[in-house]
């Protein structure tokens, strides 16, 4: 066996399966695009669904790739065995409806033991297969040639989520010796799939061959089969370099090795608290590195409070080792240069992400701090009830409210002399975690592909300069059968050739009629999608005869497109103003060009400001105003980024692109239909800029007539303004308003002096009449005042006066009651509080409320009853 680094092993993975006819797909991002279902993407299938359902069809049915990936379902694992991660890499071969059983075990076999791979010990390699599956264990005994000892049947092996694609699966285990066993050899757990360390699963080949109908137990032959396999890079390279855990690898030995020079730390198998901490960090630190390149940002919700909790956890491992400041930011540069040969993103972005993280980082130093200080009044709280014990609720309070960990919870808990309610504090976190799984949006991660669909090939070419042509009729399609001619309902087209853009990369669809060659209108185009092949997939609505074979005349709604493109060609100029502004990071997440408007999202990690919005509202006009050409490039990928075009998020692109060039403002890969030259766009207006989640900002703007009409509306706004202002000029608008502010403000203040003199002038009248009953002198009136701050200010003068032992005092405005309740300290020690009398008279007003033992208020809605609860004061003392 070869030994050989990380970046070597990936890249033979890939260079063998491409000898396989294999198109290598390039990792996507680690966050899903169009998939509610998945929070992160987390396997390297994760990003091929659409191939996998049927609704796009891949130019070569053989794909592979390496694909980043995120798993958080068992993050407190992660450092307590050998091989749990956050962060991993999925090597994977698939086939959408290609090669099948025996071409995905044969290469697999043929990867795992040539000497021109990876040169695997054949006798080292055990395989685990469906009972059932009569046919793999043929192919791994007949044609592998491996001995019958060396195939294990595993009732297990069935891949199955409950409806859909599924099938048997066979995995591949690699003998790591008895040294490694963990348990006695005799142990019913030793044997490959078993719970040892000796037997490593390194490949899981899945045989996706039926259709697992939904609410049954029946299971229908796919017409097509499929291969998903995966292997896991980190643990194939343990093995390779003979390390005891992944740990020990090159994936992550440098980060540990920066961290033993940071906290000053050695990291020792033997010591397993440091040694622990050592692994979380070096796991969490490429996930962190890798998902905010990406552009995930530390939040309070979604994969934003993943992060932040990832983060969180590595500091306080990092306080384990003693490493009292920020560190982690300093690490990101390690990621990078490990991963740099196949993820250039992380060294590209270093910067930022370091920004991000060490931000965070101090955050949180600044969190436990304030934690420490809720916590110690929690715990005197506890002393004076006398109670030994701090509760579940209290530590998950902490934990997930303020970001206070649990294990420092713990240990100032145990410092003080306090137990700690684990099993509290685990009901309280399932129940969170229920919460959370409530609200995951429930949908099937993977669908069975439509026949109908993914067997149309018929080519149909999209025209981007024609707004009007002829096309001849090749399906016609309704209630998912083809029929050869309709005359009414709704249906779906496929011509030859269109003019009507498909809605694609955020541009929706041309809507427009269809003529027969006399002129008549037979359809009116609803939408236009693409059909799994690519073809443009027409929705009409049928207003005559349809007939296959047919020519018809196709004509597209011009003032919807020509509105559509302006909006598309400013989203192109926003992009770019926006990373001009805000900075490099601020890349697209996501958009809508419609024809009334156009919806921009992007990464940033703060409200953009009245003066940022300002200036990049600013910067795109000027780019209209100078009446820049737009120029459109077809040219193939390779040359497409030596040009410098950025892609825009989520988009795929194959060997020929389009770049889309305004001037040198703004360079990048684009399909869709655009204005000819930046002033016929007219003018650019932003209507709003709000956070649609942790580090994703959206900005809503107009174009041409829509923003003129918006500018209207405003104007017409501010006139109206100034005529009840009686101001002639709207530019003196602001000033005659600042003067208006300035005789509010006296007036305000000659209010407040008046009302204090008529409190002082009632306080006078109502102190006089003290009255007593069962020995407790009291006050008990009616004033006229115009809020419960007002009933405050006569209690203030009460208490500082000392005029009874007891103050109710009641007030009623516009139908409402507001009831205030006081009590001396003297009368306090006496066992009369202020919240027990105000429980019994608020009843009585309609109204209930409670307070401090020496000060209560509350409101009611029955001003009628105030008298007769006044009366009542007396009773209960």
């Amino acid at each position: 066996m070869k030994l050989l680094t990380s970046a070597k092993v990936r890249q033979m993975f890939l260079d063998f399966f491409k000898a396989k006819g294999h198109t290598i797909e390039p990792s996507a991002s680690l966050i899903p695009v169009d998939d509610p279902t998945l929070l992160w993407i987390n396997s390297g299938v994760a990003t091929l669904k659409k191939y996998f359902n049927g609704s796009v069809v891949p130019e070569n049915p053989r794909i592979t790739n390496a694909q980043k990936s995120i798993r958080t379902n068992d993050i407190e694992n992660v450092g307590k065995t050998a091989r749990h991660h956050t962060m991993f890499e999925m090597l994977g071969n698939f086939s959408i409806g290609d090669y099948f059983k025996e071409e995905a075990i044969t290469w697999a076999w043929e990867f795992l033991t040539s000497s021109e791979w990876i040169g695997f010990e054949p006798e080292k390699l055990y395989v685990t297969v469906y009972p059932k599956d009569k046919e793999a264990r043929r192919i791994w005994e007949k044609v592998v040639g491996l001995t019958s000892d060396h195939v294990i049947d595993v009732e297990d092996n069935f891949w199955d989520i409950g409806a859909g694609p599924s099938g048997p699966d066979s995995e591949i285990f690699y003998d790591r010796g008895v040294e490694y066993l963990g348990v006695p050899e005799n142990d019913p757990e030793n044997y490959p799939g078993g719970e040892n360390e000796r037997y490593l699963e390194i490949w899981n080949l899945v045989f996706s061959q039926f259709n697992h109908l939904p609410n049954t137990d029946t299971f229908e032959e796919l017409p097509h089969k499929n291969i998903d396999t995966g292997m896991g890079l980190e643990r194939l390279v343990s093995i390779i370099q003979g390390a005891p855990t992944n740990f020990e690898t090159d994936l992550f030995l440098p980060i540990i090795r920066e961290v033993e020079k940071i906290s000053g730390k050695v990291y020792e198998p033997k010591n397993a608290n440091e040694n622990m901490s050592f692994k979380v960090i070096a796991d969490h630190i490429r996930a962190l590195s890798f998902a905010i390149g990406d552009g995930a940002l530390p939040g309070n919700e979604g994969r934003s409070y993943v992060l932040r909790r990832l983060l969180r956890r590595a500091v306080m491992h990092g306080k384990r080792l003693d490493i009292k400041q920020a560190f982690l930011y300093k690490l990101v540069p390690i990621v990078g240069e490990i991963m740099k040969s196949y993820y250039s993103e992380v060294l590209k972005k270093c910067e930022f992400i370091q920004k991000i993280i060490k931000h965070e980082e101090e955050t949180f130093h600044r969190t436990i701090d304030a934690g420490a200080t809720l916590l110690q009044q929690v715990l005197m709280e506890l002393k004076k009830k006398n109670q030994s014990q701090i509760s579940g609720r209290d530590i998950f309070k902490l934990y997930d409210t303020y970001g206070f960990p649990v294990e420092l919870t713990e240990e100032l808990a145990q410092e003080e002399g306090f137990e700690v309610d684990h099993e509290g504090f685990k009901v309280a976190m399932k129940k969170q975690q229920a919460r959370a799984r409530a609200s995951v949006v429930k949908g099937n991660s993977m669908g069975v592909q439509s026949e109908l669909f993914t067997e149309i090939k018929d080519f149909s070419e999209f025209s981007y300069a024609e707004q009007a042509m002829n096309a001849r009729l090749l399906y016609l399609i309704s209630d998912n059968q083809t029929h050869h001619s309709l005359n009414a309902g709704r249906a779906a087209l496929i011509f030859d050739q269109t003019p009507f853009y498909a809605e694609s990369g955020g541009q929706m669809a041309d809507y427009g009629v269809i003529k027969d060659l006399v002129g008549e209108v037979v359809a009116k185009v609803v939408d236009v999608q693409k059909a799994p092949n690519g073809q443009h997939l027409h929705r009409v609505e049928i207003l005559g005869e349809l007939l296959v074979g047919a020519s018809y005349h196709l004509e597209i709604d011009r003032v919807r497109r020509y509105k559509i493109m302006k909006n598309h060609t400013s989203a192109h100029l926003l992009h770019a103003a926006l990373r001009n502004i805000l900075g490099d990071h601020a890349t697209q997440a996501g958009s809508v060009n419609d024809v009334n408007f156009l919806r921009f999202d992007f990464t940033h990690f703060a409200q953009v400001t009245a003066k940022e919005l300002a200036a990049i509202e600013k910067q795109v006009n000027e780019e209209i105003w100078q009446a820049v050409y737009v120029e459109t490039i077809k040219t193939d990928i390779d040359t497409a980024k030596a040009m410098g075009a950025t892609a825009l998020f989520g988009e795929k692109y194959g060997k020929d692109v389009r770049i889309l060039r305004i001037g040198d403002y703004s360079v990048e890969l684009c399909g869709g239909t655009h204005v000819k030259n930046t002033a016929d766009i007219g003018i650019f207006k932003i209507l709003k800029e709000e956070g649609i989640g942790s580090g994703t900002r959206r900005i809503i703007a107009v174009t041409s007539q829509a923003a003129y009409l918006a500018y209207r509306e405003e104007e017409d706004v501010l006139r109206k303004v100034a005529q009840q202002l009686k101001t002639p000029q709207l530019k003196e608008t602001p000033i005659k308003i600042a003067v208006l502010q300035e005789q509010l403000r006296v007036l305000q203040k000659e209010n407040e002096h008046l009302a204090a003199k008529l409190v002082n002038q009632q306080a006078s009248d109502v102190f006089k009449n003290v009255q007593e009953a069962n020995g407790t002198t009291y006050l008990a009136a009616k004033v006229n005042v115009k809020d419960m701050g007002q009933l405050r200010a006569l209690s203030d003068q009460w208490k500082q006066q000392a005029i009874s032992d007891i103050l109710v005092l009641a007030t009623a405005n516009k139908g409402k009651v507001s009831l205030l309740v006081a009590v001396s300290s003297k009368t306090l020690k006496r066992g009369l509080k202020a919240g027990d009398l105000i429980k019994k008279l608020a009843p009585i007003i309609g109204g209930g409320g409670g307070g401090r033992d020496t000060l209560a208020q509350a409101g009611g809605s029955k001003p009628e009853e105030i008298e007769n609860m006044l009366q009542t004061v007396a009773k209960y003392l």
